[in-house]
């Protein structure tokens, strides 16, 4: 059970769910109260290192198919 807790398919799953909070609160920010620009260029970065883990975790979850 407790390594489920800590496998790939979970963190995957996890970091999904971070990046699409990352995603709504930078939308809402833009939209209602704009943050000062600092704020914001750190929410997009993490949110871009979060899409770069994602597609790491991702490609060695599943390796591309041979030619």
């Amino acid at each position: 059970m407790d390594d489920n807790l800590h496998s790939p398919e979970r963190r995957l799953i996890e970091l999904r769910i971070e990046h699409a909070d990352l995603d709504s609160l930078i939308d809402q920010a833009v939209l209602s109260s704009p943050l000062d620009d600092l704020t914001l260029r750190r929410l997009k970065k993490r949110r871009l290192v979060l899409r770069d883990e994602i597609a790491r975790l991702h490609a060695e979850l599943e390796p591309p198919e041979p030619a």
